[in-house]
């Protein structure tokens, strides 16, 4: 049985199944060098944590395939091509520690002001003043799965109120259609949906304007999100403050108006690169190709979009 994965750590974790499983014929296959073989062939894909640009060309052609399996929460890349056969699962849960770390860090680094002490720092200044505090704020989290699960668990003890927002309301949770009702009141709104047709371009200039004065807006999502304009607009007035792992553009691109505008702190797409996310990557990507031997259920099957 012929799978290609995207790293040799991956096929480390594969390379002593339990006995009596069929062997596994597996190749690394990055998307930066040439395919390995025939796609035809490959019956099991992990793909790369970063889409290659030629999934549009290489998966159509895996008319073999039966398990693709991402190292990703989001699948956007690979909907359209997936073959007919093929069932696609995705990596939730795997970043869920990573990414949920990342917000708390980014909430604490815009209102305690750490990227301008450390710019301090390195001028030399002692610039005492008073600072923003998390303690007594409203988080609104918009796009509540496993990550914002996970970010809650980590917001206990912070002295916070926790707001729930998903799709579709359920039991403790509000519907995405009440946030114009709900963002008033929130201090720092967290994003956390994926990336689809209905959430593109979610956060507009109406959003934003909703929100309140001196509020933090934590993007963690996809930056196709948000709309860079709108934003722009609201940072450049002083009304609202952000903090983004994720852009329009990746690598976002030197002289873009986002890097210069106040208010901002930017990291480049690391929230969810972090050992922890390694480690349960491979966990994931072995219980899976086992599951899949054996004829047992797939986790993290995709139906529809999500």
């Amino acid at each position: 049985m012929k799978i290609w994965v995207a790293s040799q750590d991956i096929a480390d974790a594969l390379s002593d199944l339990p006995a009596g499983l069929p062997a596994l014929d597996c190749a690394v296959y990055d998307g930066r060098t040439p395919p390995p073989g025939p796609p035809e062939e490959v019956e099991i894909w992990v793909p790369p944590l970063l889409p290659m640009p030629d999934i549009p060309v290489v998966l159509p052609r895996m008319t073999g395939l039966r398990l693709l399996q991402t190292v990703t929460a989001g699948v956007e890349p690979y909907l359209p091509y997936v073959p007919p056969k093929a069932v696609l699962c995705n990596a939730r849960g795997v970043h869920d520690a990573g990414t949920a770390e990342w917000v708390v860090g980014a909430m604490l680094a815009v209102l305690r002001e750490f990227p301008g002490f450390a710019a301090a720092q390195a001028r030399g200044e002692w610039t005492y003043h008073h600072t923003g505090v998390l303690a007594d704020s409203t988080v609104l989290i918009v796009g509540y799965g496993s990550i914002g699960e996970a970010l809650e668990r980590r917001l206990t003890g912070f002295e916070v109120d926790i707001v729930r927002v998903a799709r579709t309301a359920r039991d403790g949770v509000h519907g995405q259609d009440e946030l114009p009702a709900l963002l008033p009141a929130a201090d720092v709104v967290v994003l956390l949906v994926p990336a689809t047709a209905g959430t593109t371009g979610l956060v507009d200039a109406r959003f934003l304007a909703a929100m309140k004065d001196g509020a933090l807006l934590v993007n963690a999502a996809r930056g196709s999100v948000v709309d860079t304009d709108a934003l722009l607009t609201e940072l450049r007035s002083g009304r609202l403050r952000a903090a983004l792992d994720v852009t329009p553009v990746e690598p976002l691109p030197p002289g873009h108006p986002l890097w210069t505008a106040p208010g901002i702190f930017i990291t480049p797409h690391v929230a969810g690169s972090t050992p922890a996310s390694l480690r349960r990557t491979r966990k994931l990507v072995r219980e899976q190709v086992i599951r899949h031997l054996t004829g047992r259920p797939l986790a993290n099957m995709i139906t529809g979009h999500y």
